[in-house]
């Protein structure tokens, strides 16, 4: 679904045909193989922030890139993210990103990001399910972590 302004400067939400691939996430490791597939050159050279974007099945319905950065960091705005998740309907949203250094470790910020991200998705009753940190050969979940 997306929000759709037609001519008349009245907006609307249509269902749109699109050739997106659907999964059912079960767990992290599930989240972890089905994001990896929009990484690309950027795994390894620069951070990028996504979200993926769940019905109440736990289906997928879409994906966004938030942000791309330097090789240490990225910016996320949590406006973005909400924006993303009101529009396509979702009913939970699964946060990612890489680390180009190879480290697992969740920094402060990513902490922090969560954190926030995870209580203004709550303020309209979208659940934040995870928060999944790639590097080139393995990941990290927040979730599966008792970091949420």
């Amino acid at each position: 679904m997306v929000l759709y302004k037609s001519k008349l400067d009245r907006y609307e939400l249509r269902k749109v045909a699109e050739d997106f691939p659907r999964a059912k996430i079960f767990g992290s490791k599930d989240s972890e193989t089905y994001i990896r597939q929009f990484y690309f050159d950027d795994l390894e050279v620069y951070e990028s922030f996504f979200i993926l974007l769940l019905n109440r099945n736990n289906n997928t319905i879409g994906y966004a890139k938030i942000s791309q950065g330097g090789v240490s960091g990225t910016v996320v705005d949590v406006k973005i993210i909400c924006k993303y998740a009101v529009e396509s309907l979702a009913s939970s949203v699964i946060l990612a990103h890489n680390h180009p250094s190879g480290n697992l470790t969740p920094s402060d910020a990513d902490s922090q990001m969560t954190t926030k991200v995870k209580s203004a998705l709550k303020t309209l009753d979208i659940q934040c399910l995870d928060h999944i940190i790639l590097t080139a050969d393995s990941y990290f979940s927040f979730a599966d972590n008792g970091v949420m």
